[in-house]
């Protein structure tokens, strides 16, 4: 299994490439960072783990642009990948976003990885025009969309929420095919969504059994026709055990996901040493 971190990216404490710098010091394998374009302060929607409108903590208002602070840490490593853990596409024009990830995987010689999410803020989602009943549809054109630009000499598109004719779009990404995980409770639709549409699976804080989900979904995997089998991304909660480590071996994980704190770089690149030291 790859080890990568996850910075819950705030406009405090340490830097996103200094972060990915000491994570791509220390042996990991892929920088996380995550997303969210703005909180409305009047909101109807629940926060997955407070279960209402309040919010874990203040980071959700602080959130640096993941592709930004992605770009800065491009600039300071050489080998470990950059994703996102998760980001909100459909927050942005897929145009606009297209050649923001392809410029970025082409600057860093093809380190990119989408983890993505439908978006469980509906509020946010709705200042972006995004009707929530529909945010997975939304989704699915703009991945096909924005893959018709990063592979065909002369893209278009016509879906119901993404529309352009004939034209050209560079650069192209160095990958030929950018990875897209989704990050989201594994439930048959979402399975189902992401053995049509995507490359793996991103755990969430809230997954209670990592093994039965991802046993649905290789089950949904094999029913779309899907060779090989998928990715699945793994957020650590707690320490664990080489019980848990050959559970999630056996179960197809292929990515860990460690936390690291929004501290000052002291302290961060203290808890990489600790994390780093006990890597399975």
């Amino acid at each position: 299994m790859r080890n990568g971190v996850v910075l819950f990216t705030s406009d405090r404490g340490i830097t996103p490439a200094a972060c990915a710098r000491a994570a791509e010091e220390r042996g990991f394998d892929t920088f996380y960072v995550p997303e969210h374009t703005h909180i409305p302060v009047r909101r109807s929607a629940a926060h997955p783990g407070t279960g209402d409108e309040s919010l874990p903590d203040d980071r959700y208002l602080r959130t640096l642009d993941p592709w930004v602070a992605l770009a800065t840490a491009a600039a300071v490593t050489s080998t470990i990948r950059l994703g996102t853990a998760v980001s909100l596409p459909v927050e942005s024009d897929p145009i606009t976003l297209a050649k923001t990830i392809a410029t970025l995987d082409h600057l860093s010689g093809g380190r990119v990885t989408i983890g993505a999410g439908f978006g469980w803020n509906t509020d946010e989602l709705a200042d972006h025009h995004v009707p929530a009943g529909k945010r997975r549809t939304v989704l699915r054109e703009y991945v096909e969309a924005m893959r018709a630009l990063w592979t065909q000499e002369e893209a278009a598109y016509d879906g119901e929420f993404v529309s352009f004719g004939p034209s050209w779009a560079f650069p192209k990404p160095v990958q030929a095919h950018v990875p897209l995980v989704i990050g989201a409770e594994a439930g048959p639709r979402t399975v189902e969504w992401i053995a049509e549409h995507a490359d793996g699976w991103m755990t969430t804080p809230r997954t209670a059994d990592v093994a039965a989900s991802a046993a649905l979904l290789h089950g949904a995997w094999a029913e779309a026709g899907r060779a090989g089998s998928p990715q699945i991304h793994l957020l650590i909660v707690s320490r664990p055990s080489p019980d848990d480590i050959a559970l999630w071996t056996d179960a197809g994980v292929t990515d860990l996901i460690w936390g690291v704190p929004d501290a000052e770089e002291d302290t961060v690149v203290a808890h990489l040493d600790k994390v780093a030291s006990r890597l399975p």
